[in-house]
């Protein structure tokens, strides 16, 4: 029997008792780019929050590779939404890198040389390793995006969840970030990422969960990514243009 690196089963999860992800199933295929897409509201940083444990759950299940996330937090990577985070906390980008070989030490154990080199190897790995000195709060959203992506990489985890990791950055940093996923898949690790630009997904993404409340459809993006699932997740908020090559998310 397969053993996926993340399964989800008969998730549910609710705000002040009105539901938000309910009974969502499914399993994902090892040594991919998996997009989690949706409407706003349909539940897709709450299904991150709820597999780490981050927000309770009404009823479900969660496995990491067949055991229980709480088992298995050293080799799961998260790079929260940019605007979750308190940018004022007085530490520079090394530092919060470093934070990210904080599992590998144990309780006693402070960061030394090795954790400060591998720090300063996933900096320069995003183009940031000249900021590794400036506090947190003076860089741009971009390098603020990149700085954490860095933190997630000196975790050297097997799976990743990154919540819009390209929402508000610039076309070079979009670069950026879609080179190193696509690093991270050939050194055969996971990564789910919850993302909004429709016109991208065939080009980023191997495989798509699409949710609205419910899981809608989840599979290889080729056979997944279609105008009726589409209709079925975004309803009339969908404008889709020939081919995708252009879809957005309207409001009507």
């Amino acid at each position: 029997m397969e053993t996926y690196p993340l399964e989800v089963e008969r998730l549910t999860v609710a705000y002040q008792k009105k539901p938000v992800l309910r009974s969502v199933s499914f399993g994902i295929p090892s040594g991919k780019l998996i997009g989690v897409l949706g409407p706003n509201g349909a539940g897709k940083s709450t299904l991150l929050k709820a597999v780490l444990g981050l927000i309770p759950k009404v009823e479900g299940n969660v496995s990491i590779y067949g055991r229980p996330y709480q088992e298995q937090r050293k080799i799961v990577g998260y790079v929260p939404q940019r605007e979750s985070v308190d940018w004022d906390f007085p530490t520079n980008a090394l530092d919060v890198v470093m934070m990210g070989r904080y599992g590998h030490l144990g309780w006693f154990r402070r960061p030394g040389s090795k954790e400060r080199e591998i720090a300063m190897e996933c900096l320069t790995k995003v183009g940031m390793a000249d900021y590794a000195g400036r506090q947190i709060s003076q860089l741009s959203g971009g390098q603020q995006q990149r700085v954490f992506l860095a933190r997630a990489l000196a975790q050297n985890a097997q799976l990743y969840f990154m919540d819009e990791p390209f929402a508000g950055v610039d076309a070079t940093t979009e670069k950026a970030i879609i080179s190193l996923l696509h690093d991270l898949k050939e050194q055969g690790k996971t990564v789910l990422v919850v993302h909004h630009d429709l016109s991208t997904v065939k080009e980023y993404f191997d495989h798509v969960l699409l949710l609205n409340g419910e899981l809608v459809a989840a599979g290889p993006t080729e056979d997944t990514f279609t105008s009726d699932n589409l209709q079925k997740t975004y309803g009339g908020r969908i404008a889709m243009l020939q081919d995708f090559g252009a879809a957005t998310v309207g409001t009507v």
